[in-house]
């Protein structure tokens, strides 16, 4: 029967030993992943993200060790399925899932990490199936997407022709004031929407959602410099872009 640990180049190249389930392959994969999981995991902690270190560290160790008891247990009893696994993928999407919290200032946040989380643990559970190649590739797919592309992702969201913004104003009155200055920018406003979180504050604060003409996107050029000319209102507490 066609063995498709057998065909994993890093395995075939480390030995038998790393293919089948023993002291030193469990040991090695477990190490693999705690590797992996922790330069993952600094990355998020770099940055404060609510899931940091340990918590992908953990993670992706309980998956790599799930795999490894489904394939024991496999062994035994051929024809079942790797429950433990299953199991441990729902627990993963679970867990990564209370990792997204929303703001006072109405942003959803740690969706990236949450997902983040969730592909971590997935390659444990490729690290403990021994498919080391899959694992290492899909780490460093994972790696890239979350240290290089936001980069590439806030320039693409500062070409859009819409955003939003977080608005706090002096006082209600002033939003009548407000629509009429973005009006006469030339800038459309899709919705306005108060933020209950900043009752009794003393402030009026709002979630903006507006868009940019075709036309007049060439002139602004990016959305900062629209937020600067806002800024200098002076019926305006505090004004940014939610990203």
């Amino acid at each position: 029967m066609h063995n498709p640990f057998i065909d994993d180049p890093i395995a075939t190249l480390l030995g038998a030993w790393s293919i089948e389930i023993n002291a030193y392959s469990v040991t090695f994969r477990i190490l693999l992943v705690i590797v992996l999981a922790s330069l993952i995991g600094c990355e998020r902690s770099s940055k404060r993200h609510s899931a940091g270190l340990r918590t992908f560290i953990i993670v992706s160790m309980a998956c790599a060790v799930s795999a490894m008891l489904d394939r024991c247990i496999l062994a035994l009893h051929p024809g079942g399925i790797p429950i433990i696994s299953a199991a441990s993928v729902v627990s993963v999407a679970t867990l990564s899932g209370n990792s997204i919290l929303f703001s006072s200032r109405s942003q959803i946040k740690g969706i990236t990490t949450s997902a983040g989380l969730w592909a971590c643990g997935i390659i444990g559970l490729a690290a403990g199936g021994g498919l080391y190649t899959i694992t290492l590739i899909s780490f460093f797919a994972l790696l890239i997407c979350i240290s290089l592309l936001p980069k590439a992702e806030a320039v693409l969201k500062d070409r859009s022709n819409h955003f939003e913004i977080h608005l706090e104003l002096k006082n209600s009155y002033n939003l009548q004031d407000f629509v009429t200055t973005i009006r006469k920018l030339g800038l459309k406003i899709d919705d306005i929407e108060s933020n209950p979180a900043y009752t009794n504050s003393g402030l009026s604060v709002y979630s903006v959602s507006m868009t940019i003409s075709e036309r007049d996107f060439k002139k602004y050029k990016k959305h900062k410099d629209i937020i600067e000319a806002l800024r200098t209102l002076d019926y305006i507490h505090y004004i940014e872009e939610m990203k």
